[in-house]
């Protein structure tokens, strides 16, 4: 076995706990421009987070065979889409917060995924 479960659960901690803080600092960075447009920046990055978590306990449910673990994998990608996309729903449409800020907040956050999986060591 190249990877364990722990390992995956170990990474996938490490990607929210980094997206989180890409959320806050995204919303510091953002505060210059005023109060809602660093709420958009923070809660952009914050849905990106929202996604992966849920992607992450779906996905790492436990033990199966191949056909398990794959349907937990896709499983886990619809719950994070569903997240996402319906975060930016709210974000843009509901509360109308600025959609530079949301957009960028939601970039930043997801190029932890690529930062992460660079330096995973």
């Amino acid at each position: 076995m190249l990877n364990s479960l722990a390992s995956g659960r170990r990474l996938a901690l490490r990607i929210i706990l980094l997206q989180l803080a890409v959320a806050v600092i995204a919303g510091l960075a953002f505060l210059t421009q005023g109060r809602r447009d660093a709420l958009a920046a923070a809660a952009g990055a914050a849905t990106v987070a929202l996604g992966t978590s849920l992607l992450a306990w779906r996905t790492f449910a436990g033990l199966g065979g191949g056909g398990m673990t794959m349907g937990r994998l896709l499983a886990g990608m619809v719950l994070k889409w569903i997240a996402i996309l319906g975060g930016l729903v709210a974000i843009l449409g509901q509360w109308k917060l600025p959609p530079l800020a949301a957009i960028t907040g939601l970039v930043a956050a997801y190029a932890i995924n690529l930062l992460a999986f660079r330096f995973k060591g």
